[in-house]
């Protein structure tokens, strides 16, 4: 029988939900919430490009991290790949940004619920209208350009689920939405939020687009719900297909642990580092960069080189002024 560990060593799916609610709990404690895009453009702008890279790439785009930056950050299109590529990357981030702005200021799109379907129409516009300027979906009708819904029948998934016929899915679409209401109410959110997002993928309401926009509506339904957005890396992608299936079938709860431990990672990784001070202790994951990595501060940790306190969750916590501190005098040591 597992306990705080799976079979595989990782953290139970019930772990993972609670760390993540915890760290969400302490955010609102100390900050009221997510900083907006304003007041902490550098946490989401990182977030930003790692999203429209590794959503995109799950759709085959070939962009690689370094050109996506180059192509948001300066608007240069490195490299030699066909123009739809650089347009698909730059939709999704526009439509990204959207999100993240209208999560937390929604201004005129207020609803008593969640999302509108409205919204749900604008997002695809925005995601999928640059890279339909230059090559439109082949089979598409005048009626079915971005931001409508389709009307064509789609071939059966893998595993056999069929998506509505045409016909039905404006009515499939409005009960969709009006779903969404129950789960801000929900006990476990992250796992409703996991199923409503495997709902809209099931119904699949335009030609394309239909996995980029669902990220994006599963990324403004969570922060607007306070939590940072999720991240489907390409490393996880046959995993989140399965994760999707079994959500098909009636089990949600692998695409929600999916969920949690992408929107977790997120909090750890831009968010915390940013608001915390110098002396608060915080999860390792949050204080790792590019040259000291989760494993050489972990190794620092058991070398007795790193100050580090271990708290009743298995995780090490330690802080940026003694990672500062143990980092200057391994530089010391090294003279």
């Amino acid at each position: 029988m597992e306990d705080n560990k799976s079979r595989r060593g990782r953290p139970s799916r019930e772990l993972v939900y609670q760390r993540l609610e915890e760290g969400i709990g302490e955010l609102r404690g100390r900050m009221g919430g997510l900083p907006s895009p304003v007041e902490a453009e550098d946490i989401w702008t990182s977030i930003w490009y790692q999203e429209a890279h590794h959503s995109t790439a799950l759709e085959g785009n070939t962009l690689v991290i370094a050109q996506v930056e180059a192509l948001l950050a300066e608007g240069r299109a490195v490299g030699n790949k066909e123009l739809r590529e650089y347009m698909g990357v730059t939709g999704y981030a526009n439509a990204a940004k959207w999100v993240y702005g209208q999560a937390l200021e929604p201004g005129g799109w207020t609803s008593e619920a969640p999302l509108t379907i409205t919204e749900v129409r604008y997002v695809h516009e925005l995601a999928i209208g640059p890279v339909w300027g230059v090559a439109p979906h082949p089979n598409a009708t005048a009626e079915e350009k971005p931001g409508s819904f389709r009307r064509h029948e789609i071939q059966p998934f893998p595993g056999g689920m069929v998506p509505p016929s045409w016909g039905e899915v404006s009515a499939a679409m409005t009960d969709w939405v009006d779903s969404l209401v129950t789960i801000t109410a929900d006990a476990n959110p992250i796992e409703a939020l996991a199923a409503a997002h495997a709902a809209f993928e099931r119904t699949h309401p335009f030609l394309d687009g239909n996995g980029r926009t669902g990220r994006l509506l599963l990324n403004l339904l969570l922060v607007r719900l306070g939590y940072p957005p999720a991240i489907i890396y390409t490393r996880d992608r046959n995993r989140y297909l399965r994760a999707l299936r079994r959500a098909d079938s009636g089990d949600p709860g692998p695409l929600g642990e999916l969920v949690a431990r992408s929107v977790t990672d997120n909090l750890y990784r831009f968010v915390v580092p940013a608001v915390a001070g110098p002396h608060r202790l915080v999860p390792i994951v949050a204080l790792a960069t590019r040259t000291q990595s989760v494993f050489t501060l972990r190794a620092a940790i058991e070398r007795g080189r790193l100050k580090a306190q271990k708290g009743a969750d298995g995780q090490w916590r330690s802080t940026r002024a003694w990672v500062d501190e143990y980092v200057e005098s391994k530089y010391r040591r090294q003279r």
